[in-house]
């Protein structure tokens, strides 16, 4: 969904769950200043904002929290969702056939078109009008083009927000052992796992590579994530009014994103420009940055 920003240049492509607990009220506050001030030291625009966390913890609130506050700033805004940028369900269909069944869940690096997010990121920051893609977890699948919000443009800050936005690749050695029940019983010979971290290692980091800032929600840990995700498909299926995925189903699911989730966690604090810890119920507990 488009949501153009009360006369501020302000557009946001966003979803999700209702930022938790006013202790947090501040940290959208605390992250557009050090944008704004990204902004003013590098002297120019554009800057694109790479917003990670895990399933769950909020990113896609704060990045709605935060894209007024920098159009009050008089910077033109949109969020790109790493989420919207998943390859089609016939195409991951067909990775499944040629490389590994689980390729046909998304989530894993390999799932997404790199080349459309590219594509999208190059024309926020240069065109008049950019259609935006939109993918329908629903139904499991991107929408047709014709469907996609439209964002005018050229923008001048683009918050690009996903759970594994700016992440790196493992050491091959530490593929070698599986670390739940989903890679022991569906990926015993480390083939899915291996390309996914090949394909993080590849084209996702020269889509990674233009972010200009990056900012990290930190979870407590993958329990904490779990819960979270939870609360997440409850609250959807009450809003839609729809069955969506069990509990079981959800638990499963995760799996496929907690290799990657548990690394981030421990590689990315020392080089991310923000850091945002998060206790159990998403609070948060602290905020610290990168001096410049």
């Amino acid at each position: 969904m488009a949501v153009a920003g009360g006369g501020h240049g302000v557009q946001a492509i966003s979803r999700g769950l209702a930022w938790p607990r006013e202790a947090a009220a501040t940290t959208p506050i605390d992250l557009a200043d050090r944008v704004a001030e990204r902004i003013e030291a590098a002297g120019a625009r554009p800057l694109v904002v790479g917003l990670t966390g895990p399933q769950g913890s909020g990113k896609s609130t704060l990045a709605a929290k935060l894209a007024p506050l920098l159009g009050g700033r008089g910077l033109r805004v949109a969020i790109l969702a790493l989420d919207n940028l998943y390859l089609t369900k016939a195409e991951r269909r067909k990775l499944a056939a040629d490389v590994h069944p689980l390729l046909a869940t998304r989530g894993v690096p390999g799932t997404h078109d790199v080349a459309l997010g590219l594509e999208v990121l190059q024309s926020l920051i240069t065109a008049r009008e950019t259609r935006v893609p939109s993918f329908d977890k629903g139904s499991d699948d991107r929408r047709p083009s014709a469907d996609w919000p439209v964002v005018e443009g050229p923008v001048d800050v683009v918050i690009f927000e996903g759970w594994c936005v700016g992440a790196r690749p493992q050491p091959a050695e530490a593929l070698i052992v599986p670390i739940n029940d989903l890679e022991r019983s569906r990926d015993p010979h480390g083939v899915w796992r291996a390309y996914a971290n090949a394909a993080l290692g590849g084209p996702y980091q020269t889509l990674f590579a233009r972010v200009g800032l990056q900012a990290l929600l930190l979870a407590p840990g993958f329990e904490a994530v779990l819960g979270w995700r939870l609360q997440q498909e409850h609250e959807m299926q009450a809003a839609r009014g729809a069955v969506g995925q069990s509990d079981a189903e959800i638990t499963v699911f995760i799996q496929h994103y907690e290799r990657l989730t548990r690394h981030i966690a421990a590689e990315m604090p020392p080089r991310a420009d923000v850091v945002v810890s998060l206790g159990p119920e998403r609070e948060v507990l602290g905020y610290s940055t990168i001096d410049e």
